[in-house]
């Protein structure tokens, strides 16, 4: 995810979207476990994106980011 697309996201944007991408990631980790992954690589990528939107939220939190929902 692209920093001006995390910039756009409303509070509840980004719940939403860490709540899909913790389940998908807890799927891809079934699926390795399963040794049916065929793209490890996303697995770092979802992680990637959840500490991008853990650290969205948590900026909103402090007061550092103001954004839609604040204005």
């Amino acid at each position: 995810m692209k920093k001006q697309e995390l910039k756009d996201l409303s509070m509840a944007d980004i719940d939403t979207k860490l709540h899909d991408n913790l389940e998908d990631l807890q799927n891809l980790r079934f699926q390795k476990a399963l040794q049916q992954l065929e793209n490890p690589i996303r697995i770092s990528h979802l992680k990637k994106s959840i500490a991008q939107l853990k650290t969205v939220k948590n900026e909103f939190d402090l007061g550092l980011r103001g954004g839609k929902d604040k204005d």
